[in-house]
């Protein structure tokens, strides 16, 4: 092999090396990102994680949180849908436990005790009011974090943000019934 060659292929295997290297380094690195658990300390992200703490309830999914805590007003990923489904996980749960205590309830009276759990200026909003919603809601600076709507809508996202992050309704059931019978509506009643 004459000189010119020889050159050649050690600046060839030179660089093969170095790629080889290279990809190794962003393998890993990109590895250690996966399973690297990012921990900020700004105001919000302390406040999702209390939050967790009040509802005894660990996300695995922050990103469902912290959207449940978005109102409309603040951005286009906001908690309306979580706030939907959270809704009627709500009114199944307060349903389920009623039938439990008498299944000859009237539908009369079952409708109306859900509706009575499910206002939102009597239960919803003071539940929420309770938790602190207000102060971890991000809102624009023209929508005040204190109306009952709002604070009711954060409320209710957070049971439908639990459902998909546990992929059970249940879950968020027993997340909801844990958190509103502290506060004392249903636990008067079972």
């Amino acid at each position: 092999m004459d000189r010119r060659t020889a050159v050649c292929f050690a600046i060839l295997t030179l660089a093969m090396a170095t790629s080889s290297a290279i990809q190794l380094q962003i393998g890993a690195r990109d590895e250690f990102r996966k399973t690297q658990i990012i921990t900020t300390n700004s105001p919000f992200s302390i406040a999702l994680e209390t939050l967790q703490k009040q509802i005894d309830y660990s996300f695995q999914r922050i990103d469902l949180l912290r959207r449940a805590m978005t109102h409309a007003s603040f951005s286009e990923e906001n908690n309306r849908a979580l706030s939907i489904l959270g809704t009627s996980i709500i009114e199944t749960s307060v349903a389920f436990r009623y039938l439990l205590d008498d299944i000859d309830i009237s539908s009369k009276t079952l409708n109306r005790e859900i509706a009575e759990v499910c206002n939102v200026e009597s239960s919803c909003a003071v539940d929420g009011m309770r938790l602190g919603l207000h102060k971890v809601l991000r809102v624009s600076h023209k929508t005040n974090s204190t109306t009952p709507a709002v604070v009711c809508g954060a409320f209710r996202a957070i049971f439908g943000a639990v459902a998909l992050d546990s992929g059970k309704s249940d879950a968020a059931a027993k997340v909801f019934l844990n958190v509103h019978t502290r506060t004392g509506e249903l636990a008067a009643d079972f």
